[in-house]
């Protein structure tokens, strides 16, 4: 048989990658679909699984020397590999459970390619590390942030290690906040490729060290290829030492949701 995945580059890989598994979220949304309880009120479906399994069987065809980091099969493949791909094959697990269709199938190489697949938009939003464009029906166009729209995407989900001093809800209620802006909650990563396609303002979200996380790796490579803005929720650059996200379009946006933030 001929391995069609050998001859990928790496964002091709990607792309390729989180089609197939945007293929099997869409194909399985509305069944009746078995839940694994993860503790703690998470849960993954049969779906999650599926997907993720179409995902690895595109990466190991493809790159088969690499390691893999799966938010549901964990780590998998050359544990000395230098590379690795960070797979979150359904973000988003109870919107679609509950038959909401604002998921993504998230797929990087830490530190390289990375792509976002919209399962039910047919959009594919995709980063060589450098650049950053959107693919949908075999057109590429290059992604172009903008805060025109006034939407800023708040995650309100738990944890939230960096209270008392900062709160995702204390921002929606800052009188700043409710003269510029407008608060969406997608409950998806795919808020994060909105914000380098330009259908979002701006993104924040409480959190640990999220450089390295299956779920938001793709998109914070995506925003940084496009030109976003990027940081901690202190301000600080993303990783060991900075806590959360503050992703938006431009740098003067950037600076509003931070003094918010700060100001609280």
């Amino acid at each position: 048989m001929v391995n069609s995945y050998a001859g990928l580059d790496d964002v091709g890989v990607a792309t390729a990658a989180a089609r197939a598994g945007a293929d099997v979220v869409r194909s399985m949304y509305g069944q009746r679909l078995i839940r694994i309880d993860k503790g703690a009120g998470d849960f993954a479906t049969a779906a999650d699984v599926a997907a993720e399994k179409a995902i690895l069987e595109v990466i190991r065809a493809a790159r088969p020397d690499d390691a893999v980091l799966g938010e549901e099969g964990g780590q998998q493949g050359a544990t000395e590999s230098a590379r690795q791909w960070l797979v979150d094959p359904l973000c988003g697990t109870l919107n679609y459970a509950v038959g909401t269709m604002l998921v993504a199938v998230n797929v990087a190489l830490h530190d390289g390619a990375a792509a976002v697949a919209d399962p039910f938009g047919g959009e594919v939003f995709c980063t060589d590390g450098e650049t950053a464009w959107v693919r949908n029906d075999g057109a590429d166009a290059q992604l172009a942030p903008t805060p025109a729209s006034q939407l800023v995407d708040v995650n309100l989900d738990p944890p939230f290690p960096s209270a008392p001093g900062f709160r995702a809800v204390d921002l929606l209620a800052h009188p700043g906040f409710i003269e510029r802006f407008r608060p969406r909650v997608a409950s998806s990563t795919l808020a994060l490729a909105w914000v380098a396609a330009g259908k979002r303002a701006a993104y924040v979200t409480d959190g640990g060290d999220l450089s390295g996380s299956v779920h938001f790796a793709a998109g914070i490579a995506l925003c940084r290829a496009a030109g976003c803005v990027v940081t901690a929720i202190d301000g600080t650059p993303v990783g060991q030492t900075g806590r959360g996200l503050v992703v938006a379009a431009d740098r003067e946006t950037h600076q509003l949701v931070m003094s918010m933030v700060r100001g609280r």
